[in-house]
């Protein structure tokens, strides 16, 4: 789950020893330390070989990075409270990306196995069971965007992250991260991520060339001795000098990743200062003093000044009309859940068959709001589209139709989705600079947030 910025969780139950004797091993590196921190076990399998990188192949379409459909095969071990139930009901209770049909036809056809071998969906879980799902992964594209490097040295990576690219593989998303993006496009194989950024937040993203270094940058962040500032578009005219936001903030969904400003909540801090007005938005400096998932924006929400085009925290029908100004949502916890499941499901990007249906007012007017809305955000990410080395990355990934593949189980091979628009593709928050113990990087403004950009406003109907 991506945040604002959010230090490595180092939790393992092994021996600190035993994990760094295997690194040591498995990178034949040359760091011994025996009171060393915990290392993630994520860690020693960071590095990215040749044969996951040729899984499948990117291709530019319009302004659109995508990913060929490809075969690959999830494995799992029976969990304790899966025992003695039946697999199709296991699967269409936890994995709910598709439906029990879906599952029934895959363990027909063999794509889902148990210690290797074909079974039924009647087959009853025992202890140690082994877990084979062979999927047809189809990734959701992303920008089409060079992926800018600021700094390289032997022990950093600094990148400046285009919006709408995640950092690791998540949901449906694999190669379209940029983690198998900086393997396949520049040839870093292994890196070691310091901190986060979410999916549509851009700018400057650290990463190390080794443990060592990632350790030690994560030991600053964990002592708050690192230095962040980000920038950001808000409604309205911010109020001038500085504003300490000490709101604390709730997690109320892990799974969906949903923060709040609670008096249960752990502590935050944000440090705000207004750069420039232009009539209708402002160009807002971030400083987080904590290291919160969402706390940028869940902060400025509080504030009454959300960034403008922020999916969820500046969204009416989720957070109420006040959009969450001074904590008031006008609802339950359980209804803004609700209503955010409605509001970001997956069947929005189905194109549906049939015969057009008589738009209302409202939906015409919805659709008025999106071309707006669009037009602003592909204005905006021009600024990534044409930085150095996009026209080389177009003729290198041409797309082929002969490199597609149809597959009879696969569901989504047999639906039609809309691709990403513009303004899927977008948030108007950017890191701009970090600096620590001995280091120190930044990243250039985006065009948006310089003093002479102008959204498109939307006029009245």
């Amino acid at each position: 789950m991506d945040s604002e910025s959010t230090p490595n969780n180092m939790t393992n139950d092994q021996p600190a020893e035993s994990l760094t004797e295997r690194v040591q091993l498995k990178r034949k590196a040359g760091y011994t330390n025996k009171h060393a921190k915990r290392i993630c076990a994520k860690e020693v399998r960071r590095g990215l070989d040749d044969s996951t990188l040729e899984e499948t192949e990117y291709y530019f379409e319009n302004y659109l990075r995508k990913v060929y459909p490809y075969y690959f095969t999830y494995t799992t071990f029976c969990k304790g409270r899966w025992v003695g139930k039946n697999l199709i009901d296991v699967f269409s209770e936890e994995f709910r990306a598709h439906s029990k049909e879906e599952y029934e036809k895959n363990i027909a056809v063999g794509n889902i196995k148990i210690n290797n071998k074909p079974i039924t969906g009647d087959y009853v879980f025992k202890e140690n069971d082994r877990v084979t799902n062979k999927v047809h992964r189809h990734e959701i594209a992303v920008a089409a965007a060079p992926i800018k490097v600021i700094h390289s040295s032997d022990e950093f990576l600094v990148v400046d992250k285009p919006p709408s690219v995640p950092i690791h593989p998540c949901g449906r998303y694999r190669h379209n991260c940029l983690l198998f993006i900086l393997a396949k496009d520049h040839g870093f194989k292994e890196l070691y991520s310091v901190h986060r950024l979410d999916r549509l937040t851009s700018g400057l993203l650290v990463f190390t060339k080794t443990i060592k270094k990632s350790q030690e940058i994560n030991e600053q962040i964990r002592e708050r001795k690192v230095k962040k500032e980000y920038v950001c578009r808000v409604v309205g005219n911010f109020p001038d000098g500085i504003i300490h936001c000490k709101e604390p903030l709730e997690v109320i969904s892990p799974k969906m990743g949903i923060c709040i400003v609670s008096p249960t909540g752990k502590e935050c801090e944000t440090m705000f200062e207004k750069l420039s007005y232009n009539g209708t938005s402002s160009v807002v400096s971030c400083k987080p003093l904590t290291g919160r998932m969402h706390q940028i924006r869940v902060h400025l929400q509080y504030l009454g000044h959300p960034i403008i085009n922020d999916p969820i925290y500046n969204h009416e029908h989720v957070f109420g009309p006040l959009k969450g100004k001074n904590g008031d949502m006008g609802k339950s916890r359980e209804q803004l859940l609700e209503d955010l499941l409605q509001t970001h499901n997956l069947q929005k990007w189905l194109i549906e068959d049939g015969p057009l249906l008589q738009k209302s007012n409202t939906d015409v007017q919805n659709s008025f709001e999106d071309d707006l809305e669009n037009k602003m955000s592909l204005n905006a990410l021009e600024y990534y589209l044409k930085s150095d080395g996009y026209e080389k990355l177009v003729e290198k990934y041409v797309k082929k139709p002969e490199n597609f593949v149809i597959e009879d189980s696969c569901d989504l091979c047999h639906q039609k989705y809309m691709d990403p628009q513009p303004k899927d593709l977008i948030m108007f928050l950017h890191a701009l600079k970090y600096q620590g113990d001995g280091w120190n990087f930044e990243s250039e403004l985006p065009s948006w947030a310089k003093n002479d950009w102008k959204e498109i406003v939307a006029q009245p109907l």
